[in-house]
């Protein structure tokens, strides 16, 4: 009798424990694959509906599109997650949008039947990234998880600059050919999710089941009737409703400060790359670098720090400086949002989590869409910089009560015991693995095997 359990180890956990992990490697090198294709092929259907129409209104239908079945039903279409296998989700789904992703790079497809099937392409995109959410605290142990969520989160902003950037190069020349990319890396990480993840039974098995509808619901009841869960969703949702306006109005605000249209562009890419940025090296030294304790300690401080960044735009900085306010705020964002999806998903039932992304998710798209819109709309009668200022001086004001009311450290930790004793079998039946290699223990085996 071998123990496969290895002593736990003071201070803050290492890249290297979370890449020994070869099913973590998998689905972050899978997830990664499918967040570049899908940003190439975002600004390739932009650019062919808008050389088949001429028009700026279809070409940014074409955009919101992909943002629908978040809107519409995401919670619902994540709760379908739960009820089967989610390497098997995953599989599937990629493999679905890698064939309608063929189908829009047939030249000469009509807009109309474009844009139908990015919609339909995207009604994947809720039950594969609920699937994956709910999967990742099954392979990383929870002194591993939050640095885990940080590499996800930061290959996600970086594979937006770069997919964004890539798509246009290679959009300009052959839209049809950047399609062909995105079906490609939807094929590869189809692969390496079969192929590098280990097969799980489902969360939620057919004596647990009831209505699609009612088991959503039951994820809505869970998050907003549980004090710990309701806590962290509301600081997320507050945080994402302030640090997306630089992004958002980025554009316009670039155009009020340079005349020059190559300046103009080059200052909008600036600012509404800064934000990703930031939360890029945000993610990677707060997750890094501090110890969990650490991290929770910092949740109320960064997340009254995110709007204090941009409350300076009150000035009418120059775009340079815009950028460097937007970064800052990413980088408070990036220690907030990793640590408290940890938090979340450890307090979360195991049966609930891939539900639970699917109202996490729809609700950050919702809450981003409206506070772009709201911002908007403000910039049509007033000066953007005091716009964003005083929206931001709210959001202080705002985050400061959220901080002020968010659990302290026991009470989170009692939730976390509580999740455990209340997922199927207990808290021992489905315990992070720590082993990397090919006889991964994983969850429904117990912590020592027999070697």
């Amino acid at each position: 009798m071998v123990s496969d359990e290895q002593p736990r180890r003071e201070g803050p956990t290492t890249f290297r424990e979370v890449f020994a992990q070869s099913e973590y490697r998998a689905v972050l090198a899978a997830t990664t694959l499918t967040w570049l294709g899908d940003y190439v092929a975002k600004a390739a259907v932009t650019l062919l509906v808008y050389r088949a129409t001429e028009s700026v209104a279809l070409s940014a239908t074409a955009f919101a599109v992909s943002f629908l079945p978040w809107l519409i039903g995401g919670p619902l279409l994540a709760a379908i997650a739960e009820r089967h296998r989610y390497r098997q989700v995953m599989v599937i789904c990629d493999l679905i949008r890698m064939a309608f992703m063929l189908l829009i790079a047939i030249p000469g497809m009509p807009v109309a039947a474009v844009l139908a099937l990015i919609f339909l392409t995207t009604l994947a995109n809720p039950p594969s990234q609920s699937a994956r959410s709910a999967l990742t605290p099954q392979i990383l142990s929870k002194e591993r998880l939050v640095l885990g969520l940080s590499l996800f989160a930061s290959a996600g902003q970086a594979a937006q600059v770069v997919g964004y950037l890539l798509g246009a190069a290679v959009a300009t020349v052959n839209p049809s050919a950047a399609l062909l990319l995105n079906a490609g890396a939807l094929a590869m990480s189809a692969l390496l999710v079969r192929f590098g993840v280990r097969d799980r039974p489902p969360a939620m098995d057919s004596s647990h089941r009831s209505h699609l509808l009612r088991e959503t619901a039951a994820g809505f009841g869970l998050i907003f009737r549980t004090p710990v869960l309701r806590a962290i969703a509301v600081l997320v949702f507050s945080a994402v409703l302030f640090s997306i306006v630089p992004e958002g109005l980025a554009a316009a605000w670039a155009n009020e400060h340079v005349d020059d249209e190559l300046q103009a562009g080059a200052a909008q890419a600036l600012i509404m790359a800064a934000n990703p940025v930031g939360f890029v090296l945000g993610g990677l030294l707060v997750g890094r670098t501090l110890t969990q304790a650490r991290q929770q300690s910092l949740l109320r401080p960064l997340a009254v720090l995110a709007p204090l960044a941009l409350v300076p735009a009150l000035f009418d900085p120059p775009p340079v400086v815009v950028a460097l306010l937007a970064a800052v705020c990413g980088f408070a964002v990036a220690g907030i949002i990793p640590v408290a999806n940890g938090l979340f998903v450890q307090a979360l039932p195991d049966g609930f989590r891939a539900r639970a992304f699917g109202v996490m998710g729809s609700g950050i798209q919702v809450i981003q869409g409206v506070s772009v819109l709201i911002t908007g709309l403000l910039a049509e009668r007033f000066p953007i910089p005091l716009v964003v200022g005083v929206w931001s001086a709210a959001g202080v004001v705002l985050m400061a009560f959220v901080a002020r009311r968010f659990p302290d450290p026991q009470t989170v930790a009692a939730a976390i015991a509580a999740a455990g004793r209340d997922s199927p079998g207990g808290a021992e039946a489905q315990p992070p693995s720590d082993d990397p290699g090919p006889g991964h223990v994983g969850p429904g085996r117990p912590r020592h095997a027999v070697t």
